[in-house]
C-alpha cells in the first residue's frame, strides 16, 4: 500500500492562545510534524518560553505577541508571519476563556463576560480579518476556529460562554459559503479536556450542572479520580470503550488531521469525545 502523503509539513500554521493549553500542545505536535509554527499569545514569559522549548525540540517556530481582541495587533501579527514566512496557509482560531456562571451571578461574572465576548468572539473575527485578503488574494488557505460543544444547544450555567461559540458556528460558515475554492473553515467543537487549563476562567463552579444533566453525581466523583489519580484502569486508557477524559494531545492530533489533507479536501465540522464521557451536549 503507498504510503499517504503528508499535506502538513512545511505549512505554515498561525496558532493563537499558543502559549498554554490546548494551544501550546497544538503547536507543538504541528512542529513535530514539520510545520512551520507562528505562536500567537499575549507578550510575556510564557510565550518566549513555548517558543524557546520548540525550537529546542527541532520545530520551525516564529513568536509574535498579539492580543486577539485587538484587530490592529492582529493585523500587524499577520504582516509579521507574512515577512517571516511569505505565506500563511492555516490559521488556528484558538485564543479563549470560559467564564461559566448563571445570571445570577451577573455582578461577579460581568468583567469576565466581558472578556469572553472580545477574546471568543471578537478575537475570531479579528483573527479571520488578519488572513483573509492574504489567503483570498492566494486562491487557497485554511481557517479553523475553535469553538465548543456547548454551542450546540442553550443550557444552564453557560449563557455568555455558549453564545460565543454559538456566534463562532454562524460566523465560520458564512465564512465557508463566501469563500468556497479559496478558503476552507473548520469548526472544531471540543469536549471537555480537563487539563488545558481552561476551567480556571470559569466564574462558579456549580454552572457546569448544564453540561451534565443526570450525570452529575458521576462526573464530580470521576473529575476527582482523574486529578486525583484514582479513576479505575478502563477510564485512563484510549484503548477502553470507557476511557473517560480526552487528553489534549489526542485533541491536537485529530486537528492536524484535518489540516493535513489535500487543499480540495475540507473537514468541515469536528468533534472528539471520549468515549465514555458524561457530557450531554
Amino acid at each position: 500500500m503507498a504510503e499517504r502523503p503528508d499535506h502538513l509539513r512545511g505549512k505554515v500554521l498561525v496558532v493563537t492562545g499558543a502559549a498554554s493549553g490546548f494551544g501550546r500542545e497544538l503547536a507543538r505536535l504541528a512542529g513535530g510534524r514539520g510545520a512551520r509554527v507562528v505562536l500567537v499569545d499575549l507578550p510575556g514569559a510564557p510565550l518566549e518560553k513555548t517558543e524557546a522549548e520548540l525550537r529546542t525540540g527541532g520545530a520551525e517556530v516564529f513568536a509574535i505577541a498579539a492580543d486577539v481582541t485587538s484587530l490592529p495587533q492582529m493585523r500587524a501579527m499577520a504582516a509579521g508571519a507574512l515577512a517571516r514566512f511569505g505565506v500563511i496557509d492555516v490559521l488556528v482560531n484558538n485564543a479563549g476563556t470560559m467564564p461559566l456562571a448563571f445570571f445570577a451571578d451577573h455582578e461577579k461574572a460581568a468583567d469576565a463576560w466581558d472578556r469572553c465576548i472580545e477574546v471568543n468572539f471578537k478575537g475570531v473575527l479579528h483573527g479571520i480579518a488578519a488572513v483573509h485578503d492574504t489567503m483570498i488574494a492566494r486562491g487557497r488557505g485554511h481557517v479553523v476556529n475553535v469553538s465548543s460543544i456547548y454551542g450546540n444547544h442553550p443550557n444552564a450555567g453557560s449563557g455568555v460562554y455558549a453564545a460565543t461559540k454559538a456566534a463562532v458556528n454562524v460566523l465560520s460558515e458564512t465564512l465557508r459559503i463566501e469563500s468556497q475554492g479559496r478558503i476552507k473553515v473548520t469548526i472544531v467543537r471540543p469536549t471537555g479536556v480537563p487539563t488545558t487549563g481552561l476551567g480556571q476562567s470559569v466564574v462558579n463552579g456549580g454552572a457546569i450542572v448544564g453540561i451534565l444533566g443526570h450525570h452529575g453525581e458521576s462526573f464530580m466523583k470521576n473529575i476527582a479520580g482523574y486529578f486525583g489519580g484514582t479513576l479505575e484502569p478502563e477510564q485512563g486508557d484510549p484503548d477502553s470503550i470507557r476511557y473517560w477524559a480526552i487528553r489534549p494531545e489526542e485533541l491536537a492530533s485529530q486537528i492536524l488531521y484535518a489540516i493535513d489533507q489535500p487543499w480540495g479536501v475540507s473537514i468541515s465540522d469536528l468533534t472528539v469525545r471520549a468515549s465514555g464521557e458524561e457530557f450531554v451536549l
